[in-house]
C-alpha cells in the first residue's frame, strides 16, 4: 500500500505480527495499528494472495518497504519465504527494502541463488543505541550489493559507526503524550553526531527522516513529530538515497535487468569489509 514514510513509496507485507526484542519496539507503530482494528499485533500469520502479487502489476520502479507490519528474518515465517523470495526475484524493476533487528536469523534466510546478493535488493538492520551497534558488524559478513542502518528511534547517542554501509535513515521517535504508544527523548547532539561520523566515510548516503515527537515539542515545531525539514536546522536537512537507486538508469544495470538476470557485488558494489570504527 501507499505509505507516508518518507524514504520509500510503496509497502508490501508477506506476513504481519511480530515479536519485541530490543527496546526500539516498546512503541512499535505495528502493534498500534493492530491494536486499533482489535488484533494481536505479537501473533504472526500470512496475509493473503492479493499482498503477494502486487508488486508484479507495477511496472515503474518503485522504493518497497518489506514486510513492515513484521520483520523478514521472523523463523515463524520459514515456511512462507520462499513465495515472498519468488516475487522478489520476478520484480527486478524495483528496491526490496528489507530491513530487520534479526541480522543473525536473516544470514540464514537467503535464497540458493542469492550468490554475491541482488541489485533490486537493500538489505538493512534496525539500531536504537550503542548497546545494538552490533547488528552494524552483523549485517556486514552478509553479502549484499546494498546494505543500510535505520537508526529509528533513535534513543541514545551511537559511538560506533560502520564503514562499508551505503545507506543510513535516522530519526527520532514519534508518539504521543499519554497512552500506551509515547516517545522517548531524541538529542538533535545525537542526529548530527551520526550525521558527521557518516559523512566522513564518504560511503554512505544519509536520509534525515524526522526529529522525532520530542524535539518537535521542545523546539515548537508545527509539525507534531519533526517531519518538515523547512523547522530543522540547515545541518539537518539531509534526504539522499543510496547511488543504486539514484543511479538505476544505468545501462549495465537495466541490460543485466531486461535479461532477468543479476549483477553481483563484484560489479555493482564491490565492498571491502573494514572493522567499525569507534567515535571519540
Amino acid at each position: 500500500m501507499a505509505t507516508g514514510i518518507e524514504w520509500t513509496d510503496e509497502t508490501v507485507n508477506f506476513w504481519k505480527g511480530c515479536t519485541k526484542v530490543s527496546p526500539g519496539c516498546k512503541f512499535c507503530y505495528m502493534y498500534r495499528d493492530m491494536a486499533r482494528w482489535k488484533r494481536d499485533g505479537s501473533v504472526i500469520s500470512k496475509t493473503g494472495r492479493s499482498n503477494y502479487v502486487k508488486a508484479l502489476k507495477w511496472q515503474q520502479p518503485k522504493r518497497i518497504f518489506t514486510n513492515s507490519w513484521s520483520d523478514f528474518a521472523l523463523e515463524e515465517a520459514d515456511e512462507w519465504r520462499d513465495e515472498a523470495w519468488d516475487i522478489i526475484r520476478r520484480t527486478p524493476q524495483h528496491a526490496w527494502q528489507i530491513l530487520t533487528k534479526r541480522p543473525d536469523l536473516l544470514k540464514d534466510r537467503l535464497p540458493a541463488d542469492w550468490n554475491g546478493g541482488w541489485p533490486n535488493v537493500w538489505l538493512g538492520v534496525s539500531i536504537e543505541n550503542e548497546k545494538h551497534s552490533y547488528r552494524g558488524s552483523m549485517l556486514l559478513q552478509i553479502p549484499a550489493v546494498t546494505r543500510f542502518i535505520s537508526y529509528e528511534p533513535l534513543l541514545g547517542p551511537i559511538t560506533t559507526i560502520h564503514p562499508g554501509i551505503d545507506w543510513v535513515i535516522i530519526g527520532g521517535e514519534s508518539g504521543n503524550e499519554a497512552g500506551k504508544y509515547r516517545y522517548r527523548p531524541t538529542e538533535a547532539e545525537w542526529i548530527y553526531q551520526l550525521i558527521e561520523a557518516y559523512k566522513s566515510t564518504g560511503e554512505a548516503a544519509i536520509f534525515v527522516k524526522q526529529l522525532g515527537t520530542w524535539l518537535a515539542k521542545r523546539g515548537g515545531l508545527k509539525s507534531r513529530h519533526g517531519k518538515d525539514m523547512e523547522e530543522w536546522h540547515e545541518h539537518m536537512r539531509i534526504r539522499d538515497m543510496p547511488a543504486i537507486w539514484e543511479n538505476r538508469k544505468h545501462p549495465m544495470l537495466h541490460g543485466a535487468i531486461s535479461h532477468g538476470c543479476f549483477l553481483t557485488t563484484s560489479i555493482m558494489n564491490q565492498t571491502t569489509i573494514k572493522p567499525p570504527i569507534p567515535l571519540e
